[in-house]
């Protein structure tokens, strides 16, 4: 993958791109519109960079919920024309630290809605416009825990695993009629998902007696790179796979690790 980037390559398209108002979504919405796309940023709520992007012209916020129903449907309108890229980026992980058991169907069904049904169901309400048009990209943030499922989250392991699995599918019927089809799965990640108030470090660290900082060293050094990824880091693969300079990937699914699943 060359990482010597177009300033004008995605001139001229339109993109949406889901959870867009901070971590890798919000680094998405950066990376497409600094290559030249009209970008739409769906979220429930915004952020002072997202609000500063849109106040210089850059992207367009549109407030979205796509646990509601119709959400993803309303959301697609919104663009108010057809759209050459989609990101699927909306997702949560809580950890489980109570194990299987403690895991009720209320949970499991606020995953899945999440981690998988958000993106179907926005998929379903972009896609006839691509086909229409003869093209398109979609790329959906998926994890490496689709093939590297962790008890402690065990909801969303599935959820994602479910998402890969889709979008292969996904990609065989749609791929002769123009759209590809991909899915990037990140390791851990610098975002609040992972280190903010709540997420997986803290939950952790109090479930099992140590500092959130001790969960975050455990983790960097299950990767090669012994580091996070950034989320800029992943916006720049997102970018790639929705340009023409991957005009021939389709069914994919593509690791920015740290070399965390093993190989061996």
């Amino acid at each position: 993958m060359s990482t010597q980037q177009n300033p004008a390559e995605l001139d001229g398209r339109t993109a949406l791109v889901t959870g867009a108002s901070r971590g890798i979504g919000l680094a998405v919405v950066e990376a497409l519109a600094a290559a030249g796309a009209r970008v739409v940023a769906g979220s429930r709520t915004s952020s002072e960079r997202l609000e500063a992007l849109a106040a210089e012209g850059r992207v367009r916020w549109v407030r979205a919920d796509l646990g509601a129903p119709g959400g993803a449907q309303a959301l697609v309108e919104a663009v108010g024309g057809p759209l050459d890229v989609l990101v699927n980026n909306v997702g949560s992980a809580p950890a489980r630290t109570g194990g299987f058991l403690s895991v009720s169907d209320e949970d499991w069904q606020r995953a899945l809605d999440l981690n998988l049904l958000s993106a179907v169901r926005t998929t379903r309400a972009a896609l006839p416009g691509m086909v229409a048009a003869g093209r398109g990209a979609i790329v959906t943030v998926a994890s490496v825990n689709a093939t590297l499922p962790d008890p402690l989250v065990i909801d969303y392991s599935a959820g994602k695993a479910a998402l890969v699995a889709f979008s292969k599918a996904l990609s065989k019927e749609v791929g002769p009629q123009g759209v590809r089809v991909n899915t990037v799965s990140p390791g851990p990640v610098e975002t609040e998902l992972w280190l903010g108030g709540g997420g997986v470090a803290d939950t952790v660290s109090a479930a099992a007696g140590i500092t959130a900082e001790d969960v975050v060293a455990q983790a960097k050094a299950a990767t090669v790179t012994g580091r996070f990824s950034r989320p800029e880091e992943v916006a720049e693969l997102v970018r790639w796979l929705a340009s023409d300079r991957a005009a021939n990937i389709t069914g994919s699914d593509f690791l920015i690790d740290g070399g965390f699943i093993p190989t061996w």
